[in-house]
């Protein structure tokens, strides 16, 4: 019998180490040729690292959510034959009597104390304090008190600044009510996976990029007639429209009038480079976090496969099946709270790109017309960019050519 060390192996694209998000196997298990032995996460692509060989496992290294390595040891196996393990070459030792290596030991757990179990509000009871402090309460409170015998200075407030109530009188009174009960406990979450990365993107993304935002208001009446006829008219297969393809479509036209909007900036080589293809990242949120599948190539798409294409990578992105490379390379992102979204809001950047459009909620208003009072659908829509690269002036010219465009849906189609 022999001992095969699986280690991380190179991933490619410059990856040189990889969060364990999860282990499929423990010491003693007995596995086949291409099981699964755990999933590491590169960026925001979750990998499945499968055995090349069968064996007894003997030892795992690595916490879920620690950092490893490429070349590192993940997973010891006892195996048939010799193994890999002579084809080592030993790291020098960190001390005169350090063992072999073995499974890295993990991070010492904190400490957790139990939560002290909650104590009910005292019933009456006389206090050590010979100079009580003054209770702030309302006269119609200390009236109360005084008729009840109560010494105000012995209840608790649960007012503003500590201010007695009338309720707080009948909880000291009753010695308890549930509409007051005391929670404790604190529960200790590690964060992984694909929240740290989100959290690391979103630091990052926050501490180089001075973001600049703007909010317009866009008239949506006439583009929701447009929808709802062609959502009427639609064939077999073809999806149901939303708002997304119609403004994604817009961006396709008005782009090339702002090519440094469909951008990445490398701020550490000072070079921008502005794409001729327009590949939309649509930030979606799934079970594990924000995700942003990319649409590659709109410039090429109807509203029609623009909408099937949108489904597909949700769908594939909430499932946890989106490649690596359906999550990557998008020049310019949309993010859209769907029906939820509130009237604002201030997006950030998806870094390295330069700008981010987020419609928000559609909302219904009276408007004088033409002398008469009609209803009109109006959605705001926010948007950021890169002030490094993008002028106030220039944010605002953008988001007026896409509200044209939208206001006047027929100019999507035109060539």
């Amino acid at each position: 019998m022999g001992t095969y060390k699986f280690r991380l192996p190179d991933i490619g694209e410059g990856v040189a180490e990889a969060e364990v998000t999860a282990w499929h196997v423990k010491p003693g298990d007995v596995i086949e040729e291409d099981d699964p032995l755990c999933d590491v996460m590169t960026d925001k692509a979750t990998v499945d690292m499968t055995s090349p060989v069968g064996g007894t496992v003997r030892a795992i290294h690595g916490e879920v959510g620690e950092m490893k390595a490429v070349g590192s040891v993940l997973v010891e196996l006892e195996v048939e034959g010799s193994g890999n393990a002579e084809d080592d070459v030993p790291a020098p030792p960190t001390a005169p009597n350090e063992a072999p290596e073995g499974p890295t030991p993990p991070p010492a757990p904190v400490a957790e104390r139990a939560p002290a179990p909650a104590p009910k509000r005292p019933a009456p009871a006389p206090t050590d304090s010979a100079e009580p402090s003054f209770a702030l309460a309302a006269p119609a409170t200390r009236r109360k008190a005084a008729k009840l015998g109560i010494d105000l200075a012995k209840v608790p407030g649960s007012g503003r600044h500590g201010r007695v109530t009338p309720e707080d009188i009948e909880h000291y009174l009753g010695g308890g009510d549930p509409r007051y009960e005391a929670r404790s406990g604190v529960e200790e979450i590690k964060i992984i996976g694909l929240r740290r990365k989100i959290a690391e993107r979103m630091e990052e993304t926050w501490r180089r990029i001075p973001h600049i935002t703007y909010v317009e208001e866009f008239d949506v009446t006439a583009l929701e007639e447009t929808r709802a006829a062609m959502n009427a008219g639609r064939k077999d297969g073809q999806p149901k429209l939303t708002f997304l393809p119609f403004l994604v479509r817009a961006m396709v036209k008005v782009l090339p009038e702002f090519p440094h909007l469909n951008a990445h900036y490398d701020d550490d080589a000072g070079i921008l480079r502005q794409h001729a293809a327009v590949h939309v990242g649509i930030a979606a949120a799934t079970p594990a976090g924000l995700m942003v599948p990319v649409v590659r190539h709109a410039e090429q798409m109807d509203p029609w496969a623009i909408a099937s294409e949108i489904a597909r990578l949700s769908e594939a992105a909430k499932e946890g099946r989106a490649s690596r490379e359906e999550l990557t390379g998008s020049t310019i992102t949309i993010t859209s709270l769907g029906p939820i979204g509130g009237i604002a809001t201030t997006p950030i950047i998806n870094r390295p790109e330069t700008a981010i459009v987020g419609p928000n909620k559609i909302i219904e208003r009276l408007e004088r017309r033409n002398g008469e009072i009609v209803t009109r659908k109006f959605m705001p829509v926010s948007s950021s960019f890169d002030h490094r690269i993008v002028d106030g002036y220039e944010a605002a010219q953008f988001m007026q050519a896409l509200k044209r465009l939208i206001e006047t849906p027929a100019l999507l189609f035109v060539d």
